[in-house]
């Protein structure tokens, strides 16, 4: 059985598709979260027929203060649940330090138990200078990058009515002292029924790159609640072995009403 590592690795990185500097989003602003909002996630994986939940995963915002700076504080936080512990425990914490006007990272820290195997990050981004600096050194890095959490709200933020069904949106992400190039491509809008309930919702499929868990390529697809919010409400993919989904099943606090929800499950 895979880990519970790389399926927790879907929720807090392919939920995300940060956009280039040289794409011209560097001026979005945010309409579609506020500080105090809650989403939680349930981690399902299914083989040979059986489903079964793996653990959840919660991301947060609050409003503080970071070198008299008024930013975000945003967290995602992903355990197993109890039972699972015993074939692999996980307890991860993610957290971003945003900028209030332009959603642009200024610190980024990961602090991960996973089966055993410890790993703490600190990223502080340096905007003047475009570099990322880590526990490993000075990396260099383009206008616009986010972490992989930073860019999941930062990229609510898009305005899917501009795009038309098979348009790709690059992206770029820094994780692990490298810097990622990858993209989107815009599906289009469907209706789809989850755990919770059914929405009206916006799809699309990121691309992969091939590892041990995922074949390479556009196999993961995503939904996103289609009104102001812009929330995943249900992510899908064949992996190694087996399927998994990740659910929204619970929140607090939206900015906006949740109109997409069609009826509850």
């Amino acid at each position: 059985m895979k880990s519970f590592r790389s399926i927790l690795i879907i929720s807090l990185t392919i939920l995300s598709f940060p956009l280039r500097a040289g794409d011209g989003f560097c001026g979005i602003r945010n309409t579609s979260f506020q500080a105090t909002e809650s989403i939680t996630f349930k981690v399902m994986y299914a083989v040979v027929g059986a489903h079964f939940g793996a653990g959840e995963v919660t991301f947060t915002s609050t409003l503080e203060r970071l070198n008299n700076r008024p930013v975000y504080h945003l967290t995602g936080d992903g355990k197993t649940y109890p039972f699972y512990d015993k074939v692999f425990k996980v307890r991860d914490r993610y957290e971003s330090y945003i900028d209030t006007a332009t959603l642009q990272p200024y610190k980024f820290v990961r602090n991960v138990y996973e089966g055993g195997y410890k790993k703490y990050e600190n990223v502080t981004f340096n905007k003047t200078t475009n570099t990322a600096i880590t526990n490993d050194g000075v990396f260099k890095v383009p206008n616009c990058v986010q972490d992989v959490l930073s860019s999941i709200f930062y990229a609510r933020n898009i305005d899917f009515n501009k795009y038309n069904p098979g348009d790709k949106i690059p992206f770029s992400v820094f994780l692990d002292n490298q810097l990622y190039e990858m993209y989107i491509r815009y599906i289009g809008k469907e209706t789809v029924k989850t755990k919770y309930g059914k929405f009206r919702a916006i799809k699309f499929k990121p691309l992969l790159i091939k590892g041990t868990l995922f074949e390479g390529g556009e196999k993961m697809t995503v939904w996103v609640s289609d009104d102001a919010n812009h929330i995943p409400v249900r992510i899908e993919s064949p992996i190694s072995v087996g399927t998994v989904k990740v659910d929204m099943i619970g929140y607090r606090n939206l900015r906006h009403s949740l109109s997409s929800l069609m009826s509850l499950r």
